[in-house]
């Protein structure tokens, strides 16, 4: 078993025997699969790994007790069989927020028959989930638990999926600009194919529908011809029933008002050909900003300050300044009408960046109230058998949050980046709504929110600001010596 020397496959099936007879009672059998779990992984056991059983972690002055805690490497909370594992992600992760220098690298949600494996230093969304029988195969997602570091492989990550998805598109708008184009067109054209492309992946654009056209405009036919034709469609109310667009939906959002009308060469259209072989589904535009900062070159970097951030810095930043007091409220809500107040009021609530970029912070405020709006049903219906509604929706849009920047394509990504997340979102709260067997109406991605009245292109320190409830970001990145030129 050389493809697998770093661990023994008779532990394995040792382990995935023993947790089959298992009753899945969280309480009184957490700890005896945990112990067992390490023995499979190579330890003699959770003791002997020098991990803690019912770890105490202080959540706002109160005790709380994780599962397991092996510090720096992972936090795993148990929960009982048949549990769905998604109702607890806010658990897990405010008692990975409270670990502080005991944070692990890794997370685990597990209910027996599943793991569900994190690193939010990277995304919030799985790395991997990993079915109890399937671990012999897929013990990798999990080589982190091994005593000697194992490189884990994962099946879900998205900060590489994106890096390289975003390197075809800086690639692309590189190219065009080194042939003459103008970079205010070459990167709006850029954006474009960025937009076809996830719209294709996420069931916006019918399959294969962009795909198609760079297929076509290598054999008889021009990007100068068939892509303004698509991305006019895309941009166009009135759907076409005929003919090679036929259904195209109507975007809108911004980026397609101005179309530019580019052919592209071989090398280019290769390029394109490569980023349609990208799962543009699994991408985490949180961290597009690489294609914004890498679009300019160093000196143009120093100039405007442009700088991405990882999504575990920014969650520093979107934890305490809006969640936290939301997460307070809720928590001390005492009936339904209080949280209906609180619900309607997050349609009310207002976040600015006013050094935006291309709008990473702003996703992660966006997708995180969703989130934590999801909570707050979920709390409702489980409480509160009195609360009805014939169908569910959100109460929270794009038009909420608003954004000051220098730069107007990185104010177009933005705008990109937050139709994104209204993609994902949802997505989530149709999942939500079947998992409550609700069925019917529910919201829809498109069109894209217009938010050319949200996005000021000006120097946040001489234009007033747009009145917020919050206010996040990251401050221009000058040099401390030259902030007073």
């Amino acid at each position: 078993m050389s493809a697998t020397a770093d661990i023994n496959e008779q532990k394995l099936d040792d382990f995935i025997a023993y947790a089959n007879r298992l009753r899945g009672r969280e309480r009184s059998e957490a700890q005896l699969f945990l112990d067992r779990l390490f023995i499979a992984f190579g330890h003699k056991g959770v003791v002997e790994a020098e991990a803690y059983l019912e770890d105490p972690i202080v959540v706002e002055a109160k005790t709380k007790f994780c599962d397991l805690l092996w510090p720096g490497r992972v936090l795993i909370e148990m929960k009982a069989r048949g549990e769905q594992l998604e109702k607890h992600f806010s658990q897990a992760k405010m008692y990975w927020d409270n670990a502080y220098d005991r944070r692990t690298e890794y997370v685990v949600l597990c209910n027996f028959d599943e793991f569900r494996v994190y690193n939010w230093n990277l995304q919030r969304d799985p790395l991997d989930i990993v079915p109890l029988p399937k671990l012999k195969e897929m013990w990798r997602s999990l080589a982190f638990l091994c005593p000697k570091p194992v490189e884990p492989i994962f099946g879900n990550n998205r900060v590489e999926v994106t890096k390289e998805a975003a390197s075809k598109i800086s690639q692309l708008y590189s190219s065009l600009v080194q042939r003459g184009i103008s970079s205010d067109d070459a990167l709006r054209f850029s954006l474009q194919c960025l937009v076809a492309l996830f719209a294709e992946d996420t069931g916006l654009l019918s399959q294969y529908e962009f795909s198609a056209l760079v297929k076509a405009c290598r054999g008889d036919f021009s990007t100068y011809d068939l892509f303004p034709l698509l991305f006019e469609k895309m941009n166009s109310a009135v759907t076409t029933k005929r003919g090679r667009f036929k259904n195209v939906p109507y975007f809108d959002g911004g980026i397609f008002s101005k179309i530019p009308e580019i052919e592209l060469n071989e090398g280019e259209l290769d390029i394109l050909d490569a980023a349609c072989k990208y799962n543009w589904s699994k991408v985490q535009p949180s961290i597009f900003g690489n294609i914004f900062e890498s679009s300019f070159d160093a000196a143009m970097r120093h100039t405007t300050g442009a700088h991405y951030t990882p999504e575990s810095d920014i969650m520093r930043v979107v934890e305490p300044t809006i969640l936290r007091p939301w997460r307070e409220r809720i928590a001390a809500a005492r009936t339904l009408t209080e949280l209906e107040t609180i619900w309607e009021e997050l349609s009310r609530y207002h976040v600015l960046d006013p050094a935006c970029g291309s709008g990473n912070f702003l996703y992660v405020a966006f997708r995180e109230l969703k989130h934590l709006e999801l909570d707050l049903l979920q709390l409702m219906f489980e409480q509160y058998p009195s609360f009805k509604r014939t169908y569910l929706y959100s109460k929270i849009s794009c038009n909420q949050f608003f954004g000051i920047d220098t730069n107007p394509l990185g104010i177009e990504l933005a705008k990109i980046t937050l139709s994104m997340a209204k993609k994902f979102a949802c997505d989530n709260l149709d999942a939500f709504t079947k998992q409550l067997r609700f069925w019917g109406e529910h919201d829809a991605p498109l069109p894209f929110d217009n938010l050319d009245a949200n996005f000021i292109k000006d120097d946040a320190l001489f234009v007033e600001w747009p009145q917020a409830d919050a206010i996040i970001g990251n401050p221009p990145y000058q040099s401390k010596n030259k902030m007073g030129e």
